[in-house]
């Protein structure tokens, strides 16, 4: 039996325990709003402890953490060593976006139906909490003469960032591997990714009774005048094209809007949260910049009824996460997973990037050559990421386990 057969097979012979451990992972919620995580990294070291991975708790201070607009945090390192040579990190994020209307199954649930199991965050990213945890079981199974080492990093603030999970254990000078994959959502090996900048944008008017609106400025309709000259910006977007493969063109999106006391009241205060989505090749305090520009222009071109006062806008940052960026030590990575991707998927695995945001950039801000590599569907649509419902396939959990354990053999190896 070759090693590749020795590793797929202790991975088949583990993988109801592997099931069950997801299940475990999903049932305790790690809604991001508000994320109070620490209960889950918790449960978590406890589950790792059974099967004999010890975790490092790492507690964020509650200060760090509150003023990211989060509630607790404890990310875990799981360090392996097996002897001089790299360190390859393997990292998952524990936290997710609440569930949202519309499931019909238990989103803490850890259902499983036809081969799929549902749930908030089976797809991203706590399946690869356990399928980097079941791929280094899998390969110290072997016994085997390695060099280097493996690290499994389960971290809480990608919804938000990351700068109190993996940027705070980079900061913290807690670990600094070589290389690292992160947790996926795709049969590809994603080598970049596109950056985000979130503004909040607040538009002052002047509250007035509905019954005589021209009393004061309506700060909704400055609001609108606003978000016109915002939604305007995508044609011009389009025509910005990046040269990464999987990435198309920049775009913006408003995703939050408030204000208002009560339906009888002119308001006179609104607010509003911008996406912006950076290709890789744009400057982001370019970018900053020009949205800045394009709403106090608005701004200044709206105008109050007869006597009515100018509205004012305050604009404030609430993410900078910039591009992926392929570093040039990723080939052994990309290469890896492509040769083992393609004989237990039996297609083609493409290295691509993607439109989404995560915090794998922050290791390649600190120098750390990764890609983006887990369990997931063909495309990240066909799983429900973010939406109600979202699964996964577990045979997918099953091929994807094999793929990383493979892959660690491959680049641990003795020189």
């Amino acid at each position: 039996m070759t090693t590749e057969q020795q590793l797929d097979a202790w991975i088949d012979a583990h993988f109801d325990e592997e099931v069950r451990f997801l299940q475990e992972l999903v049932r305790v919620p790690t809604d991001t709003p508000p994320g109070n995580n620490a209960p889950h990294a918790e449960r978590t070291a406890e589950l790792l402890a059974a099967m004999g991975l010890t975790a490092e708790k790492h507690a964020v201070p509650d200060a760090e953490v509150q003023a990211a607009g989060l509630q607790s945090i404890t990310n875990l390192i799981v360090r392996r060593p097996y002897g001089p040579g790299k360190t390859i990190a393997l990292n998952a994020h524990g936290d997710v976006v609440p569930p949202g209307e519309g499931w019909t199954h238990d989103p803490y649930g850890g259902e499983i139906v036809d081969g799929k199991i549902y749930g908030r965050a089976t797809a991203v990213s706590k399946c690869d909490i356990a399928s980097f945890s079941f791929a280094i079981r899998a390969l110290e199974s072997l016994g085997a003469r390695l060099a280097g080492g493996v690290e499994l990093h389960v971290t809480y603030d990608e919804e938000y960032g990351g700068e109190v999970g993996p940027d705070w254990l980079l900061r913290k000078g807690l670990t600094k591997p070589d290389l690292m994959i992160a947790a996926g959502f795709s049969y590809q090996v994603v080598v970049a990714h596109n950056g985000c900048l979130q503004l909040e944008v607040t538009v002052h008017g002047d509250m007035a009774h509905a019954a005589i609106p021209d009393s004061g400025t309506d700060a909704l309709q400055g609001a609108t005048h606003i978000l016109n000259a915002l939604y305007a910006l995508n044609t011009d977007y389009l025509k910005v094209r990046s040269s990464v493969e999987g990435i198309t063109h920049p775009y913006l999106n408003v995703g939050q809007i408030s204000g208002g006391t009560n339906t009888n009241v002119i308001p006179g205060k609104v607010l509003l949260k911008i996406d912006r989505r950076m290709i890789p090749e744009e400057d982001p305090a370019e970018v900053e910049a020009s949205l800045r520009r394009t709403i106090e222009q608005a701004a200044a071109s709206f105008n109050p009824p007869r006597g009515g006062r100018a509205i004012r806008v305050d604009v404030k940052r609430i993410l900078l996460a910039r591009a992926l960026k392929p570093l040039p030590g990723n080939r052994p990575l990309v290469e890896a997973i492509q040769k083992h991707g393609q004989a237990v998927f039996g297609e083609a695995i493409p290295a691509v990037g993607t439109p989404l945001y995560t915090d794998v950039r922050i290791y390649g801000e600190h120098g750390i050559p990764g890609v983006i590599y887990g369990a997931g569907p063909r495309t990240v649509r066909e799983s429900n990421a973010k939406r109600a419902d979202e699964h996964l396939q577990l045979d997918d959990l099953r091929r994807a386990t094999k793929v990383v354990a493979r892959t660690l053999f491959d680049l641990l190896q003795p020189a």
